[in-house]
């Protein structure tokens, strides 16, 4: 790592950096992807106590997690805790990788995670075409505001009961479930992104005469894109709830068929094991999101 401050670079000199007299590359060690992130931030150099400031994420999280489970080691073996109360690290790792082993962790992760997309892909599309008329219609704002309002005051784990009964205990109600439990976030997401839009910008592309399908093309969806991004990253976990809820209601398969099942036998190693899966679930489907905003807002960054 960098010990020391890399001075300026002399006048005349572009290239903007130059090593510190008497000293080897060997003997500074500084990593290559240090010095283009300087470059990229135009300053002439970084110590490493800023580059560590910058980049504590990737330190401080792997750091963390292994404080909790040399923690959680230390819990159990102090107070010797039978598995069926709080099983140790090394307990629900053989379970995951015994349900790997046999196939059970792919086939009830797959169902679900089937169940997740489809259910966000369905709230998403419903809730960003609602929104957007909502968005450009003060009358059908009004008209549906109060039923809107009025259905999210219904909590999920009664509606799926419902969904069950209509739609059987397939991958249908399920899917309903979380769509259900992505549409009011996505739907205000989409209300206030659209009706963020600059009015100037709006009066100039009327002014050179643009269509509304350039209009929304070229204004409307750039400049709602953080906002509904924003609520994507909401949206993508509320949607792990949701598939979920509706496995917990009545399946026979998937994580949450899984963690019914754990509950009934006791076998918490397998409830634990089915709730990391869930968060590394939970957390691909936010980077996922997260990649997405770094792709689609590189013209932010640009600014």
């Amino acid at each position: 790592m960098l010990h020391a401050i890399l001075p300026p670079a002399p006048e005349g000199n572009s290239g903007g950096f130059f090593f510190v007299p008497g000293l080897e590359i060997e003997e500074m060690a500084i990593d290559s992807w240090l010095i283009k992130a300087a470059r990229r931030s135009g300053e002439r150099g970084v110590p490493c106590g800023e580059c560590l400031r910058r980049h504590a994420d990737y330190v401080f999280f792997p750091m963390g997690l292994a404080m909790l489970l040399g923690l959680w080691q230390a819990l159990v073996s102090w107070k010797h805790y039978p598995a069926f109360i709080l099983p140790s690290p090394v307990l629900v790792a053989q379970k995951l990788l015994l349900m790997l082993k046999d196939g059970s962790l792919v086939y009830h992760t797959s169902l679900t995670m089937e169940e997740i997309i489809l259910g966000l892909v369905l709230g998403l599309v419903t809730a960003t075409t609602l929104g957007y008329l909502l968005a450009k219609s003060r009358s059908i704002e009004h008209l549906l505001t109060p039923y809107i309002v009025a259905s999210q005051s219904i909590p999920v784990v009664a509606i799926a009961p419902l969904f069950i009964i209509w739609f059987g205990f397939g991958s249908i109600s399920k899917v309903l479930v979380c769509a259900i439990t992505v549409f009011f976030p996505s739907l205000v997401n989409t209300l206030v992104g659209i009706r963020s839009v600059d009015n100037d910008l709006r009066e100039l592309m009327q002014s050179l005469n643009a269509s509304r399908w350039q209009t929304f093309r070229m204004l409307e969806v750039p400049a709602a894109m953080p906002v509904l991004l924003g609520g994507l990253r909401v949206s993508v976990t509320l949607a792990v709830i949701g598939a979920v809820v509706g496995e917990f209601i009545g399946a026979d398969r998937g994580l949450g068929f899984l963690i019914n099942l754990a509950r009934g036998t006791l076998d918490t190693p397998l409830l634990f094991a089915t709730i990391i899966t869930l968060v590394v679930i939970a957390l691909i489907l936010y980077l996922t999101v997260l990649t997405m905003e770094w792709v689609l807002l590189r013209w932010q960054r640009a600014r």
